[in-house]
């Protein structure tokens, strides 16, 4: 099965992102799950990840980590999932835009803010995404151009920067814009998205019940 689709994942982590986009694919994939602690860090599967982190992704030969990319890469592979736009279309760079504010700006503001982590304003010109504020206000806009990021169409940028706002309300380390919260419910309802949270939320279960 040379191009058989395997996830590298724990129900506790990020790879949650990574399930969700995989049931918006709808094609067949196995999923294994990655301890925290040594088998994570240890050789076997540094081999697939250096760094030691989940998910992983592997596609045949090919091995994708990071979220945005895996979902990035699992949009171009199954073009038939309509999850991103066509490399000639106009919405390819509001794609691109978003799928790389969520990666770079969003993560780091809010993991900085959860971390306590403050930015003085003489020194904000230091870090990529500003402010926290700045953050918050740039997330606003691009949740409010339509019912999805890219206006009308639901896409891979609605799972990957889509899910860090879910968190971010869900965890507090978002604020609770009126906008954030109705751009959630949009989202969350998807079948794809009840799907993978009810997988891994019974994984979850499982180890709990098992350790």
């Amino acid at each position: 099965m040379s191009d058989e689709l395997v996830l590298y994942t724990n129900p506790m982590s990020r790879g949650r992102i990574a399930r969700w986009m995989l049931e918006e694919v709808g094609q067949p994939y196995r999923a294994e799950i990655v301890g925290f602690g040594p088998q994570m860090k240890g050789p076997n599967y540094k081999a697939l990840n250096p760094m030691g982190k989940v998910p992983t992704l592997r596609h045949g030969e090919t091995t994708v980590t990071e979220c945005a990319a895996i979902c990035a890469y699992l949009a171009d592979a199954f073009p038939g999932a309509g999850l991103a736009p066509a490399h000639a279309s106009r919405e390819r760079g509001p794609y691109y835009r978003w799928l790389f504010f969520g990666a770079g700006p969003t993560e780091a503001a809010v993991t900085n803010r959860a971390l306590g982590v403050e930015v003085s304003p003489e020194r904000a010109r230091m870090v990529g995404y500003g402010s926290f504020a700045d953050v918050m206000d740039t997330l606003e806009t691009a949740v409010t151009q339509g019912e999805y990021i890219l206006g009308d169409r639901f896409s891979a940028v609605d799972v990957y920067l889509g899910s860090q706002i879910l968190w971010g309300l869900q965890f507090g380390s978002m604020e609770k814009r009126p906008a954030f919260e109705a751009y959630g419910k949009r989202i969350a309802g998807r079948p794809a998205a009840v799907r993978s949270q009810a997988i891994d939320d019974a994984l979850i279960a499982e180890q709990q019940k098992a350790g």
